[in-house]
């Protein structure tokens, strides 16, 4: 898989850029700066198809609205995130950054358990609320896009309106059930591994029990 990672937006979200194909990509998340982004994508000669969006909080879909329509990418989001993408309030935009919230208005939403295919690539939904209602993982061969569900050593915070601890940990065990070894790539922070994780994050070691 050949990707690219951006650190964008106020928070710094890690927003991925994978290739899918030949002069083609898909985008994990932006969180802003969609100047930098466009100009990234064209500097390197790439197209870029879809926008996948891990859930619906501000500091992940800064940006998503100028580079759709820029690109006509393609936004997709679980459908129980997808009324933050209109909403001041529920993307938790409101009173946190001062730079305008801009909606996005045209976009798919999605279910857990599906696939979005790209070029050569499929990703997989998982759906991992506790974060959010409407968090999601994406996963790509041996590769984890986990969002603000779990990073290293740590998870995302479970103390928003729509968070939920009991959800979170459901989708910790459902990490913790993945096969294989996978590379962890979280929205924030530094990459990881799922063995890593099992051995030494205390939220997932907490979860199986």
């Amino acid at each position: 898989m050949n990707m690219h990672v951006l650190h964008l937006g106020p928070y710094g979200v890690n927003c991925y850029i994978v290739e899918t194909a030949p002069g083609r990509c898909i985008a994990v998340d932006i969180g802003g700066h969609s100047n930098r982004f466009l100009n990234f994508i064209n500097e390197n000669g790439l197209q870029l198809k879809k926008i996948l969006l891990t859930h619906g909080h501000f500091d992940h879909i800064g940006g998503v609205e100028e580079v759709r329509k820029a690109t006509g990418a393609e936004v997709y989001i679980h459908t129980d995130d997808s009324f933050m993408l209109e909403s001041e309030e529920y993307s938790l935009h409101r009173g946190l950054i001062p730079d305008p919230f801009i909606p996005v208005t045209d976009y798919t939403a999605v279910f857990g358990d599906c696939w979005i295919n790209d070029g050569d690539l499929s990703f997989r939904v998982i759906h991992t609320p506790g974060h959010s209602r409407g968090s999601v993982c994406y996963l790509c061969g041996d590769t984890l896009f986990s969002g603000d569900t779990i990073f290293r050593c740590s998870i995302g915070r479970t103390d928003f309106e729509s968070s939920d601890p009991i959800a979170m940990s459901g989708s910790l065990k459902l990490i913790n059930d993945l096969e294989g070894e996978l590379n962890i790539y979280p929205g924030h922070g530094e990459s990881t591994t799922l063995s890593y994780e099992k051995k030494y994050n205390p939220y997932l070691l907490r979860a199986k029990r």
